[in-house]
């Protein structure tokens, strides 16, 4: 029924708008949220919060005092494995739920519809894809982590109107506002890991952390350095969480003065003289990586761009020109009539401050 169907949508955005309570901690688990209905009335609702903590229909089923009779709507279909917490499908056929509306199959291979043929087994009424599109927005490095073993990967860049990333020099501080600084922080906090190149580390000695006003499990740290050139006093070795360098370099000397410093190096396979960057990727996601911020120089972004590993890029235009002799966004060879050049499909354009943030995908 129509008046149904709107309600169904109603309770699930609400539940989408639980699961992104846990934008900034789940890794590496999915965001979820649920919502217990009963009689039209919320008894009960929760979110996962962090991984080794209860999930969202057990915390909705701790809300609620009785929830024998009732609607869950859940933005991932109930697990059915065990796993650090026991089956959530368990839990809710247990307390008597007699219909649970999921936003989305879960694509982990332990679940993958399983968790909803056992709640139909049980006699729960069970119906999926209400605001699907929306909650797999909300898992996009999770989706992609189980379905193709690879992690979402995003480009962070700033720019001049003119194009320009830095003057001739490097000078680059700063392009853009405090406001679009402070939504890149957003980005990050939400990311599973940050990516740059040794080149960036070297000019800039970034902390690659997150600072905003919420609680936050720290991205993991990646720096991809073929020949293991990081100074083992660099910022980031004396932060908490962990600093992964990557590298194709047999020099064990340096890998184990760089590992005294604190960082993890591991050694992967080359392309050219430089790390492959499919390695890298499958690398990530072997680390249970969900999703990438990829915050680089033109160089790292021209060979990602190359081979189209990027899944969104994420630009912000500042009002102002850097002149012709400042450094550009990629560094891509070859490009040299207009049927070469790269095109990009424009999903989203909104302003940050005085910047415009675009956001992009290769076409």
């Amino acid at each position: 029924m129509i008046r149904s169907a709107q309600q169904d949508a109603m309770y699930m955005a609400r539940a989408i708008g639980l699961a992104k309570k846990g934008l900034y901690t789940t890794d590496p688990n999915p965001r979820v949220g649920c919502v217990l209905v009963k009689d039209n009335v919320v008894i009960g609702e929760g979110w996962h919060a962090k991984a080794g903590q209860g999930h969202a229909e057990v915390k909705a089923l701790k809300a609620a005092s009785d929830a024998r009779g009732s609607t869950a709507y859940v933005t991932l279909e109930p697990c059915s494995h065990h796993g650090r917490t026991p089956p959530c499908c368990d839990a809710l056929i247990k307390a008597g739920v007699s219909r649970v509306v999921a936003a989305m199959q879960d694509p982990n291979p332990l679940v993958a519809g399983r968790g909803l043929e056992r709640l139909k087994a049980a006699g729960i009424e069970v119906s999926c894809g209400v605001l699907e599109q929306d909650a797999q927005a909300l898992n996009r490095g999770f989706i992609k982590r189980m379905t193709e073993n690879r992690p979402f990967v995003r480009s962070k860049l700033a720019m001049s109107l003119d194009g320009r990333t830095a003057m001739a020099s490097g000078e680059s501080k700063w392009i853009t506002s405090a406001e679009a600084r402070s939504d890149v922080h957003k980005l990050r906090a939400q990311s599973s890991a940050i990516l740059t190149g040794i080149s960036t580390v070297l000019a800039d000695d970034p902390a690659l952390n997150a600072r905003v006003d919420a609680e936050v499990v720290q991205p993991v740290r990646v720096i991809l350095d073929s020949q293991l050139k990081m100074p083992a006093a660099a910022r980031m070795a004396s932060l908490s969480g962990r600093s992964l360098i990557l590298t194709c370099s047999q020099d064990e000397q340096r890998r184990q003065a760089l590992q005294q410093a604190g960082f993890e190096v591991y050694g992967l396979a080359e392309n050219k003289g430089r790390l492959d960057l499919n390695a890298v990727l499958d690398f990530l996601a072997g680390q249970q990586i969900n999703e990438v911020l990829v915050e680089a120089g033109a160089v790292l972004n021209g060979a990602l761009l190359a081979e189209n590993l990027v899944d969104e890029w994420i630009v912000y235009m500042a009002p102002c020109v850097l002149g012709d002799q400042g450094r550009g966004l990629f560094t891509v060879p070859g490009l040299q009539q207009m049927s070469d050049k790269k095109n990009f499909h424009l999903h989203d354009v909104r302003q940050i401050g005085p910047d415009l943030k675009l956001t992009l995908t290769s076409q």
